[in-house]
């Protein structure tokens, strides 16, 4: 009996131990790569059960295997390959080897890259951004509304849910953002969020090579970018590097044990971004916001662990490449490790350097953003080479300024004096300037639905310094819903869904209010898309006088003014005297937006709550 029992022990310890001995091969990331990049290191992750107890070997013309990292958990290992000048696309074989025998291995691509790539031109001041949250914008493919898989299902009466908007439903409405005068389009995140809820914002990313299926695959979001660069737009791709989403595909099993910050109990962050540039403050706040997490469902990652840090940078590489982005907006950019933030610049921009970046610093006064723009002189020496930031500060001014009255610094004050602290930017050209996107109430709710305000708040953001950015349905009116929710900010488009009542992406599904404020920004949108004076041209502003405000663009050959009223009621006529460095040289000006002319610059009258745009002429 008791030699029954050691022989059926004996049986278990042997089946046991074979089976931990057992040695897959899950994932490879990134999949494949390119030649050419001036950076010849790569560093290859290797995913699968007991991987880390091979040996791994590269037998290639012009490929290096430099080092191999085995780390305390044995299902990864960490490659850095050496591709030399000299190496030539195709595929090479990666072999894992136990005890010398290959027990599998992973046929690895190279792919040439495409001639000019390096050079690309990033989005900048010629430009304005149409900002789409692909799930509310069209659903072109309701097929693949609900995948096999995927936790959360469609389900359009939830304002927080899934509505299915996609890939192919931006494709079919790609003429109609061309036709309003935008050149460049920032999608919300369009990687895989498997997640149980809230997943339809893509925050939350579980696979950062992978496109939600939902939305469509790589090859379609390949096929979008295509069609944007033929239709001469660009494109702007959404990164999340702050955090992950709780159903990642590693958190079950991660490559190390500082993968992520963790505390002893869940820890959320402050939300306070000014703790990384205040020079007082103390390590345990620092320490909640960069290493607090962001939601329980968002796992806070670890930047300042090195192959995390590679992984990301080169994940941000793989997709500019792949699919030919012409820029990234980085989610919560302060809530990362600063250090790492830098690097990842300069690495990205050292493949790209006509390339742009603009980072969320959601900060409120422009002393607390031009910390995080390159080549500031902050006090404690820090550098973020980050081209671009969001000027909320003049967010914030534009939410205020045409609600109050005006007085010495409330009212349409507020948009002068944060321009005028713009010596505090290294580049204020390469400024974000925005009244609104997807994380706030609609500035038409904060206007109280004031349609007058809506525009002289385009007209000032289309005219003054910066890249301008317009959220989705701005157009035609869109404003926030009535329930609870950040869902309710991102309303689905009207006729972007078979079987829409109405369709506002055609002119006969909009009301007249609606086609009145389209073709308000179709006019100032495409006369801006030649315009050098807006783009390039120095901006002179003078400070505003019985709600009056008035700048001027100018450069060698043209001159454009910009007037705001902000009086409720009344019309007010501009005293020629006072703007006379700049109007005595002309005789005329032309209204932009009614393409009328006024022949006296002695009796410029602007009606109330509106803005004039001129054209000035000789």
């Amino acid at each position: 009996m008791q030699k029954t029992l050691f022989l059926i022990f004996l049986y278990f310890v042997t089946s046991w131990s074979s089976f931990s001995q057992e040695i897959t091969l899950k994932r490879v990331e990134p999949p494949f790569w390119w030649t050419g990049f001036k950076n010849p290191e790569l560093q290859v992750l290797v995913y699968g059960k007991n991987i880390g107890k091979t040996d791994p070997s590269v037998f290639a013309p012009g490929i290096e295997l430099k080092l191999v990292h085995v780390m305390d958990n044995p299902n990864y290992l960490f490659l850095d390959i050496i591709i030399s000048k000299n190496a030539e696309p195709g595929s090479f074989p990666i072999a894992f080897y136990k005890d010398g025998k290959k027990v599998t291995e992973y046929l690895f691509e190279l792919r040439g890259r495409e001639e000019g790539s390096a050079a690309r031109k990033g989005f900048d001041a010629s430009d304005v951004i149409y900002l789409i949250m692909p799930d509310r914008f069209s659903n072109g493919d309701p097929a693949n509304d609900n995948r096999e898989g995927f936790l959360e299902k469609t389900d359009r009466s939830n304002p927080n849910g899934r509505h299915g908007g996609d890939i192919k439903g931006i494709l079919n409405h790609l003429d109609y953002i061309k036709d309003l005068g935008a050149t460049a389009i920032w999608i919300n995140p369009l990687l895989e969020n498997n997640m149980l809820k809230y997943s339809y914002h893509g925050y939350s990313t579980t696979d950062y090579y992978k496109t939600d299926p939902r939305f469509g695959s790589n090859d379609d979001y390949l096929t979008l970018s295509y069609y944007i660069h033929q239709n001469g737009m660009k494109l702007i791709m959404d990164m999340v590097f702050n955090h992950c989403g709780l159903n990642h595909w590693w958190m079950t099993d991660p490559p190390a044990k500082d993968w992520f910050n963790q505390s002893p109990e869940f820890t959320r962050t402050s939300y306070r971004a000014a703790t990384v540039s205040d020079p007082y403050i103390s390590a345990s706040d620092y320490n909640q916001f960069v290493k607090g997490w962001f939601d329980v469902t968002m796992p806070d990652l670890n930047q300042a662990n090195p192959f995390l840090a590679k992984y990301l940078i080169q994940n941000s590489i793989w997709w500019i490449e792949y699919a030919g982005l012409d820029g990234i907006r980085q989610d919560t950019y302060p809530y990362c490790d600063k250090n790492f933030m830098a690097e990842w610049d300069k690495a990205v921009l050292k493949e790209y350097p006509n390339f742009n970046i603009v980072g969320e610093c959601w900060l409120l006064s422009p002393g607390g953003i031009s910390y995080w723009q390159k080549d500031a002189p902050n006090l404690d020496g820090y550098n973020s080479h980050l081209p671009s930031v969001f000027d909320f500060a003049m967010y914030d001014a534009l939410r205020l300024g045409f609600m109050e009255n005006d007085g010495w610094n409330t009212g349409i004050l507020r948009l002068y004096d944060v321009l005028s602290q713009d010596y505090l930017y290294h580049d204020p050209s390469h400024i974000v300037v925005l009244a609104d996107n997807h994380d706030v109430d609609r500035y038409l709710n904060s206007q109280k639905n004031d349609i007058r305000k809506l525009k002289m708040a385009m007209a000032f953001i289309l005219t003054s310094r910066g890249i301008p950015e317009i959220y989705y349905g701005t157009e035609i009116l869109m404003t926030t819903g009535v329930k609870n929710g950040d869902g309710e900010k991102r309303k689905d488009f009207p006729g972007g869904w078979p079987g829409d009542s109405v369709n506002s992406f055609n002119a006969s599904g909009r009301t007249p209010q609606q086609n009145d404020m389209f073709g308000y920004l179709h006019t100032l949108l495409n006369w801006r898309k030649t315009k050098e004076v807006i783009h390039t041209g120095k901006l002179t502003q003078f400070i505003p006088r019985d709600g009056v405000y008035v700048y001027f663009r100018h450069n060698e050959k043209e001159t454009v003014m910009v007037a705001l009223n902000n009086n409720e009621n009344d019309p007010k006529m501009l005293d020629r005297k006072r703007y006379s460095e700049f109007l005595d040289n002309f005789q005329t000006g032309k209204d932009i937006i009614t393409g009328q002319t006024i022949n006296n610059l002695s009796n410029i009258v602007i009606q109330p709550k509106s803005a004039l745009i001129l054209e000035l002429k000789k």
